[in-house]
């Protein structure tokens, strides 16, 4: 999507995100040209999931076991960001970026603002359960998702008037009643992040265009296992190129061929 964007010319003011997104959104806002997605291109393209969480499945038994409320640690995780980002600060970058965490002492969403860009990425993607809740100036943090999935809303209250929203899919995927034990607590999660986003499309301003840009997979069923298999990234490429095509044509109607 931010390959499309770039290619026909469009400029972010603002990048906010959300876990993921908020990588990928402060990964953009710290390089916002072609050269700066082709880098995160073939970052993806050419990452394994066990460069950020060795270990195998033994090793995700042993750490559940040995850590009780997370299966993975962030350290390789936190080495790749810096790797990338290095020291930087949110407020250094060369675009403006924010991206939310959850805070759990204060049950709110917090949105970082400044401060060092890798923390804030790592309280943003905290997923519960997989990864530990995150310390920043005393307050911890899960990811984002948790209370702003797709952060329209944060969008409009900056200011935004043109917003282009770039998803990881599945909004449209028809949601089945969970079977399995594992379904049931993802289920419950994909319906109140719809409903936020769907929410916040049915109130946007007057004067507000809003794009939400296709992944270009085609429908199906969210509840199918292989788009569940987190550690999977085998597919990069083939989501990058059909994302890409799919966005591209969304942009030549909109600016009329």
């Amino acid at each position: 999507m931010l390959k499309a964007l770039v290619a026909a010319g469009i400029e972010a003011d603002l990048v906010v995100g959300t876990s993921i997104g908020a990588i990928n959104g402060a990964l953009f806002a710290s390089s916002p040209n072609a050269e700066g997605v082709r880098m995160m291109e073939e970052a993806w393209i050419g990452l394994e999931f066990t460069d950020l969480f060795p270990g195998g499945v033994w090793g995700r038994v042993r750490s559940a076991i040995g850590q009780r409320t997370y299966v993975h640690d962030n350290e390789h995780l936190r080495s790749w960001l810096t790797a990338r980002l290095g020291g930087s600060d949110i407020e250094s970058l060369p675009v403006r970026f924010e991206c939310v965490a959850a805070c759990i002492e204060d049950s709110s969403e917090h949105w970082f603002t400044t401060g060092p860009v890798v923390d804030a990425l790592l309280a943003s993607s905290a997923v519960p359960g997989l990864l530990p809740p995150v310390e920043v100036g005393g307050r911890h943090y899960v990811d984002g998702g948790v209370v702003n999935s797709i952060p329209l809303s944060r969008a409009l209250a900056l200011g935004a008037t043109t917003v282009f929203v770039m998803h990881v899919g599945h909004i449209d995927d028809e949601l089945e009643v969970p079977t399995k034990p594992w379904d049931v607590g993802v289920v419950a999660f994909e319906i109140a992040r719809r409903h936020r986003f769907t929410t916040d499309l049915a109130n946007i301003p007057e004067g507000v265009v809003v794009h939400v840009l296709p992944t270009g997979a085609t429908g199906g069923r969210f509840n199918d296992p292989t788009k569940l298999r987190y550690g999977d990234l085998s597919n990069a490429e083939r989501s990058i190129d059909s994302a890409f095509g799919a966005t591209q044509a969304l942009l030549a109607n909109i600016n009329g061929g």
